[in-house]
């Protein structure tokens, strides 16, 4: 975990001394640059007389200690800026602490409401949902094949079928995820997720590209959990590739840390949208439920990653996971 950049702020006492510093050091270098200079001009022929008496001293006295207080000025100045600049700084940095606790603490609430409402959709919905399944099913099995009422059944089948779905996907949106976590190669979620997505990528004929970085480290993560997420944008992925297109998976050690990234050739995200993919119950598709991305990023984050969009290379949308990798294992093959 990084570590929280209030508690590396130096204390008053290394503040206090360092101000000191700065200030002697200032006045140190005035005295030096009074006794230069009167020296230089004294080399150069320049004299210094008070009624035929030598005031060299004199003059150098009153060089060196205007200087040194123009120094002590100098560095005390210094320090002022320096603690401005550091203030503003700590200010800053609690700022961004601030806005990241609030829009965890608005996460935690959304949740909390999904889980109100996935509660109450379950007990409500799923039940009568079954039911209708059921009659459904069982109408069609007496219905001749290939009429006009054999496709009506399918299709109520089918739109029961995809709000159950929904409700699934609320439930799991909402329930307190239940990680079990250990060391998995990186080409072991590739394998998986694209076996899975196997019927989107052949719909599309989608070709796809991977690459791992030679040593990649294991992640440390729940290898179903990470495969649905590879899965569901795998799927979107397809739906975004026109026919034959390209998906692209690629994988890098990023600082104690393993970046995975899928993108694609599609059309990409328009930059105003990036901001509310992962919010639940937003979307761009006429059927879509906006549950697919924020349950990835549910997930992710309970992994302690993170999850991000930009643009890919080839035009289209590339979202990037950042996992922790495994600690103290070997480097993955």
């Amino acid at each position: 975990m990084p570590t929280d950049p209030i508690t590396t702020v130096p204390s008053a006492d290394d503040e206090t001394w360092h101000g000191i510093r700065l200030r002697w050091w200032g006045l140190a270098a005035g005295v030096l640059g009074g006794i230069f200079d009167t020296s230089l001009l004294s080399s150069l022929g320049v004299t210094f007389e008070i009624n035929a008496w030598d005031a060299w001293p004199l003059i150098a006295a009153y060089f060196g200690v205007s200087f040194a207080v123009l120094g002590y000025i100098f560095g005390s100045l210094t320090e002022s800026r320096r603690r401005e600049r550091r203030a503003t700084a700590v200010m800053q940095t609690q700022a961004e602490v601030i806005a990241a606790a609030r829009a965890r603490l608005a996460q935690s609430e959304k949740l909390a409401a999904l889980g109100q409402l996935a509660a109450t959709v379950a007990h409500e919905v799923r039940n009568p949902l079954g039911i209708m399944r059921s009659a459904a099913q069982t109408l069609t099995e007496r219905l001749p094949s290939g009429g006009e009422m054999a496709q009506a059944s399918a299709f109520i089948i089918a739109e029961i079928d995809r709000l159950a779905n929904v409700v699934n996907s609320l439930l799991g949106l909402a329930r307190p995820l239940q990680v079990e976590s250990r060391p998995v190669a990186v080409a072991e979620l590739f394998d998986h997720a694209t076996l899975l997505a196997g019927g989107e990528l052949e719909a599309k004929r989608a070709r796809i590209q991977r690459h791992t970085a030679p040593g990649l480290p294991l992640v440390q993560g729940d290898p179903d959990l990470l495969s649905q997420v590879l899965l569901g944008l795998l799927a979107n992925a397809a739906e975004a590739v026109p026919p034959g297109g390209i998906i692209t998976l690629d994988a890098a050690p990023a600082d104690g840390a393993v970046r995975i990234h899928v993108s694609d050739s599609g059309p990409g995200i328009p930059p105003e949208l990036r901001g509310q993919i992962f919010d639940p119950f937003f979307t761009t598709r006429a059927r879509g439920t906006g549950l697919g991305l924020a349950i990835a990023r549910h997930i992710v984050e309970a992994h302690g990653g993170r999850i991000e969009v930009g643009d890919a290379a080839a035009g289209g949308a590339c979202f990037t996971l950042t996992l922790p990798a495994a600690q103290g294992r070997a480097l993955a093959a």
